[in-house]
C-alpha cells in the first residue's frame, strides 16, 4: 500500500529546568494514502506533538519526515507553508469557526486564504453538502449544535481539496452518537474523495473505524494494529 507520509527516527524534545524533556523518541511510522490512521494514546503520550510534526506545523529535533516524496524537515519555511496551504487540512478539538460568519462564509473564507482558483461558491456548497449541512449554510455558528459546528470545520478543512486531513481529538467535545457521525464523514472522505485522514483520539469506541492504529505511550510507539485492506 502506497504511503503519503513516512517518518524516520523522529525525536522531539523541549528544554525544561533540569535539562531536556523528550516528547517523542525514535518514531518510525508510515501513513497509507486514502486511508484513515488513528494515533491513540492518553493525554501526554505524544500524539498531538507527532501530529504537529506530520502537519509541518513544527520541526523535529532530529530525524526526517517524508511527505509525498519530499523531506519536509529540511524544507524552507516558505515551502512548508505552501504545503500546509495547498495539501493539508486541519480539524481541531475546538472548531474555531469565525463567530461573525455564517457556515457558508467560514468555508468560503478558507478558500480565499488558500488561493483556490476554481468556482468558490460551487465548491463551498459542494463541501457543505458532503457533510450534510447544505440547508444550514446561512446559519451562524451560535445557531448550530456542537456536532454541526464540527462538520462545518470539516467542510472548511476539505474545501481546498487537500491530500490529507489532520484531526486532533475532533470528537472529544461531542456525545458518542455525534462523534460517530463525524467519523462516518471522515471514512466517506477517504473512500469517496481519496483524502488521507490522520486523527488523534483516546476514545476506544472509535478504533473500529480506522484502517490503521498507532498507539503511543511516553513518546514511543508501543503498538501498531496491522493495516486493513
Amino acid at each position: 500500500m502506497a504511503s503519503i507520509i513516512e517518518t524516520h527516527n523522529i525525536v522531539q524534545s523541549f528544554p525544561v529546568s533540569d535539562g531536556e524533556f523528550y516528547a517523542l523518541k525514535n518514531i518510525n511510522i508510515s501513513i497509507p494514502e486514502k486511508k484513515m490512521t488513528i494515533l491513540r494514546g492518553r493525554s501526554g503520550s505524544g500524539k498531538t506533538t507527532l501530529m504537529n510534526l506530520l502537519g509541518a506545523l513544527d520541526r523535529p529535533k532530529s530525524g526526517s519526515i517524508i511527505f509525498g516524496g519530499e523531506d519536509i524537515t529540511s524544507m524552507s519555511e516558505r515551502g512548508r507553508e505552501e504545503i500546509r496551504k495547498t495539501k493539508i487540512g486541519f480539524v481541531f478539538q475546538s472548531v474555531a469557526l469565525i463567530p461573525i460568519m455564517t457556515a457558508y462564509e467560514n468555508v468560503e473564507f478558507a478558500l480565499r486564504l488558500s488561493g483556490y482558483k476554481g468556482n468558490r461558491k460551487e465548491r463551498v456548497l459542494e463541501c457543505l453538502k458532503m457533510v450534510g449541512l447544505l440547508k444550514r449554510a446561512g446559519h451562524m455558528p451560535e445557531e448550530l449544535s456542537g456536532g454541526e459546528q464540527q462538520r462545518v470545520a470539516i467542510a472548511r478543512a476539505i474545501a481546498h481539496k487537500p491530500e490529507i486531513i489532520f484531526a486532533d481529538e475532533p470528537t472529544a467535545e461531542l456525545d458518542s452518537g455525534t462523534g460517530l457521525q463525524v467519523i462516518r464523514i471522515f471514512k466517506e472522505l477517504a473512500q469517496n474523495e481519496g483524502i488521507t485522514i490522520v486523527m488523534t483520539t483516546h476514545d476506544t469506541g472509535l478504533m473500529g473505524a480506522s484502517d490503521q492504529i498507532y498507539e503511543l505511550e511516553d513518546g514511543e510507539i508501543v503498538e501498531k494494529d496491522k493495516e486493513r485492506e
